[in-house]
């Protein structure tokens, strides 16, 4: 099943204001300049675009993952040498490598979010390898769970036509 989107007459909604109807009934209310092919991507989970030529910083080594908003932020300036608030995504992983902290300024204030694994470890680099900055691509992998530092292609084209 599709979303259906569909814009109401703007003495409805106000000018300018969309109504997106989901498969399960819920209505959201948008602004009309949404990205149409960000209307496709909205359902029952939440999705956060990123900016193109956003970065990931992973903070090699482990981190106390009691730490929150500004104890991250005052590592991301002391360990990465970089500013928290430039809207890249800095990585931090706990002593066990089964939690993971993304720390993420939007534009509006910080976020903080977490993913821990009920089996398994996040691949994670060496203390030796120094910051290490990954392609959001890799971030998608890392935070799947999948080894991100040499992907493997499981199928090439043989023949072209």
């Amino acid at each position: 099943m599709t979303n259906e989107a569909r814009l109401l007459p703007s003495g409805v909604l106000g000018p300018g204001r969309m109504e997106i109807v989901l498969v399960s009934g819920r209505r959201i209310v948008v602004d009309a300049s949404v990205d149409p092919a960000a209307l496709g991507r909205i359902g029952g989970t939440a999705m956060i675009t990123l900016a193109a030529g956003t970065r990931g910083w992973l903070a090699v080594g482990r981190t106390d993952m009691r730490k929150g908003f500004d104890g991250l932020s005052a590592l991301v300036q002391e360990r990465l040498a970089q500013d928290p608030f430039c809207g890249h995504l800095f990585v931090f992983r706990g002593r066990r490598g089964d939690l993971l902290k993304v720390l993420w300024y939007d534009g509006q204030g910080l976020c903080l979010f977490a993913k821990r694994f009920e089996k398994g470890r996040f691949v994670w680099p060496s203390p030796a390898d120094g910051r290490v900055v990954i392609s959001p691509a890799q971030l998608g992998m890392l935070l799947e769970g999948i080894d991100w530092r040499m992907p493997r292609r499981t199928w090439q084209p043989q023949l072209a036509g």
